[in-house]
């Protein structure tokens, strides 16, 4: 059987420091709020008991979680001191509270198998593939990821893409690492048209004046950005019959200053380059269906949520050839090798003059973007959890260890 307590449900403690107000509109944080409210819908008819806990902050979004008998979150003011948190402390917290299993759906903590069974979610390598960061950081993160791969009993990963960087980075077994898709939040992004007036109050907040190419997400270097910006003057050098702003919707996370240090280069006044800052989801989903187009330049992605976000709206979108994103999307997109602005600026501009090439991107893309739902990703992710769950039969506590 399993390692159910007593009364039946399997005990899932979930680390949420993903939650902390720190980690605001960037993608770990979407990530586990919508994992966490899916947990929330489908945890009682497997079985389970869901033991979120979460950060102590009145602003944090954790206190919209509500509490249900099978959905039971656990505010610790432990999560501030983040090194120990990190460092085995919300595993600790978790064997004391009596948890069966321990979820981590951000991979950033060293996960503690002689106390509990632990599945981890590891979104992506990037410490390890596109290191961007001074030496000592880079070397802990790195340390972070092997520690955490080797010592889970389980880890779930966003992409096949992903699953061959962990295996082969990471020296673990394939039979180890699970693929489980993300969703999407399908009451904001879908392809209702916008509502004109309050688009226009949002564009007006930002600075666009004419119709715009969007990008959105954190501002970070693997998000290509500064090519991006090439690419985009050199299209509108090229074709005076275009007109359009190019808008960079998200937060400015590391390394960001040589993005927006071209953003601001402003010799030629027909290419504007707007950089939104940190966006609400009400203003993210209007501002995504008033685009023209969406450019997806990255040169490395786990999942890349802002894509299927894109294609679920019906936004003509164009992506990357690199890593993981013709995978998640399917085929269904054009495709630019993400270290040629020429490419990139042609990928543009044929998009942009073709009005059948525009609709059958829409029309594929939102085909494709329906096969991911955070129902489903939670329902795969607890299905990973009771494979371990099996793993560990007849688990008994002696001495302060499972055995």
């Amino acid at each position: 059987m399993n390692a159910a307590g007593a009364n039946g449900l399997l005990k899932i403690a979930v680390d949420a420091s993903a939650l902390k107000s720190r980690y605001s509109h960037h993608g770990i944080q979407v990530y586990t709020r919508n994992l966490l409210e899916a947990l929330r819908r489908v945890g009682p008819s497997r079985g389970m008991q869901i033991r979120p806990f979460l950060p102590v902050q009145k602003e944090s979004i954790a206190n919209t979680l509500a509490e249900t008998p099978d959905f039971s979150p656990r505010q610790t003011s432990l999560m501030k001191f983040d090194r120990f948190w990190r460092y085995g402390g919300a595993t600790a917290a978790a064997f004391l509270d009596g948890a069966d299993i321990m979820l981590n759906p951000n991979g950033a903590s060293v996960a503690v198998s002689s106390l509990l069974p632990t599945v981890t979610t590891i979104h992506d390598l990037t410490p390890m593939v596109m290191p961007c960061f001074p030496r000592r950081i880079a070397f802990l993160l790195k340390f972070f990821l092997m520690h955490t791969a080797k010592s889970s009993a389980a880890i779930i990963t966003v992409s096949e893409h992903s699953k061959r960087d962990i295996v082969r980075l990471c020296g673990v077994p394939l039979s180890k690492v699970h693929v489980v898709y993300e969703g999407y939040d399908r009451s904001l992004f879908h392809d209702a048209p916008p509502d004109a007036a309050s688009l226009a109050g949002l564009r007006g907040r930002i600075g666009i004046k004419r119709p715009y190419i969007l990008h959105h997400g954190a501002v970070q270097p693997r998000k290509n950005l500064s090519r991006l910006i090439g690419a985009y003057r050199l299209m509108l050098a090229r074709n005076r019959n275009l007109d359009l702003d190019l808008v960079l919707a998200g937060p400015l996370a590391w390394q960001f200053e040589e993005t927006v240090a071209a953003a601001r280069d402003d010799h030629d006044s027909r290419c504007r380059v707007l950089l939104t800052g940190p966006l609400s989801d009400m203003d993210l989903s209007l501002l995504l269906r008033g685009a023209t187009l969406e450019v997806i330049p990255s040169l490395y992605e786990g999942f890349c949520l802002p894509m299927v976000e894109a294609m679920a709206c019906g936004v003509p979108t164009i992506a990357s050839s690199g890593s993981c994103l013709l995978e998640i999307s399917g085929g269904t997109l054009r495709y630019f090798d993400p270290y040629s602005v020429e490419e990139l600026a042609e990928c543009m501009r044929e998009t942009l003059h073709s009005h059948d090439l525009r609709a059958e991107l829409c029309g594929r893309g939102k085909e494709r973007a329906q096969q991911f739902s955070w129902d489903l990703c939670a329902e795969e992710t607890l299905a990973v959890v009771e494979q371990v769950a099996h793993m560990v039969p007849g688990k008994a506590r002696a001495a302060g260890v499972v055995l």
